[in-house]
């Protein structure tokens, strides 16, 4: 999964920018409704909303948009109901892609969905096509400048982590999703700021792309991700650092 952590953190650069468009915030409110929806409004009691709501406190997001958020999930407050999909497609060059949605209009948006792979070169694809191809794992970063790696190690390999990865200036733990509660409170716990903290999916192995199938990549990735109902995307593309930077 080289290039994995490399396009994270490119991704997070670009959710600052998404932030102050307002982007990032309508994608964490459907985020938080669906969980609170699906799993109660207790966040202690709801990991999925714990962790919608950690990322929207860390996007700065004001607490009565997070309560409003969580009531209209719970029934408090009259609010949209979402509906979950994930979509499955191939970009150029192969590069399988997978998409996780939360909509309104289911046939709206998988329409918008479609056109857009085809714009770019790729083609969606049936359910299950590609999912086979990754793994769904928790995935912790943090900033390297912020933790001795010999503790971050050690803290990790305690609490659960399968591997620990450094790329980008970025420690990289990977684990398996039932851990992933357990790895982000040990160290919440132990005062280690994370850079950003998802369950996520990850491929099981990359397909390498250069030149224009890689440039071309790229821009479907973005384009999906700047789609309203576009919660996630994730790719097996490995794509060298100088296009990683020009894209972010």
């Amino acid at each position: 999964m080289s290039g994995h952590s490399k396009w994270s953190s490119i991704k997070h650069k670009k959710a600052v920018k998404d932030a102050r468009k307002g982007r990032l915030f309508t994608k964490l409110i459907k985020e938080i409704t669906v969980a609170a929806r699906t799993g109660g409004g207790d966040i202690n009691a709801n990991p999925r909303l714990r962790t919608a709501v950690m990322a929207a406190k860390a996007a700065s997001m004001p607490n009565d948009n997070i309560d409003r958020a969580i009531k209209r999930g719970t029934g408090e407050l009259e609010g949209v109901s979402y509906e979950e999909i994930q979509y499955e497609g191939y970009g150029p060059g192969g590069a399988a892609i997978l998409v996780r949605v939360l909509t309104d209009n289911k046939n709206r948006t998988v329409q918008e969905i479609r056109h857009i792979f085809a714009k770019h070169g790729g083609n969606l694809g049936e359910s299950g096509c590609v999912a086979w191809m990754f793994d769904k794992k928790g995935l912790i970063t943090v900033d390297k400048s912020k933790v001795e790696e010999d503790r971050l190690i050690s803290l990790a390999l305690e609490a659960g982590v399968e591997d620990v990865r450094e790329d980008d200036g970025l420690f990289e733990l990977v684990m398996q999703p039932e851990d992933f509660e357990k790895v982000r409170d040990t160290l919440e716990r132990e005062k280690v700021p994370v850079t950003t903290a998802q369950v996520t999916m990850i491929p099981k192995s990359t397909v390498a792309l250069d030149g224009p199938s890689a440039e071309q990549v790229l821009k479907l990735t973005e384009e999906l991700e700047d789609h309203d109902d576009v919660q996630s995307v994730a790719a097996n593309f490995d794509i060298p650092n100088e296009l990683l930077e020009k894209a972010g």
